[in-house]
């Protein structure tokens, strides 16, 4: 599945189309990850990193790049969908804190909404680009944060 094919519908498509086309994405195929939920506006979106052998580390338990890979294009995604085409938004840093092994399916939810948007329109208007962190826990099945990861967004107009 091509990301940009993935791209080019996603300004005309249903976010279940878009989830379903994310979850035949080769790297989150491979990987494990699923899409369980995104909300229409997408401001909401909830993934799960399945806990399979091909995806623990030699220790047995989930492999640290695919933790993070769970986490990487979502608040991108997001905000491209929720401030326009005349945006350009770009992923530029992440920081990823390891705080203790995943032995399960693990889950993490994104959400973004109205006053977050104001707020980066405001900082692009106002200073011509803005660069901020966003954070997001993986939860393993019992609710217990096995890693907290901010990633680093960049936003300006085009």
């Amino acid at each position: 599945m091509s990301a940009n094919l993935i791209r080019k519908i996603s300004n005309h498509s249903p976010s279940w189309l878009l989830r379903w086309l994310g979850n035949l994405w080769l790297p989150f195929f491979g990987a494990g990850i699923k899409v369980l939920k995104a909300s229409q506006d997408f401001r909401f979106i909830q993934v799960c990193l399945k806990k399979r052998w091909y995806n623990s580390n030699y220790v047995g338990t989930q492999f640290g790049g695919s933790i993070y890979a769970m986490t990487d294009p979502f608040f991108m995604l997001m905000l491209i969908q929720n401030l326009g085409k005349e945006y350009i938004v770009w992923d530029k840093g992440a920081k990823v804190d390891f705080l203790k092994p995943g032995t399960t399916n693990l889950y993490a939810e994104f959400k973004i909404d109205q006053n977050l948007i104001d707020d980066v329109k405001d900082k692009v208007g106002k200073l011509g680009k803005y660069v901020f962190d966003l954070p997001v826990s993986v939860l393993d099945e019992n609710q217990q944060v096995i890693a907290k990861i901010e990633k680093t967004i960049y936003v300006r107009k085009k």
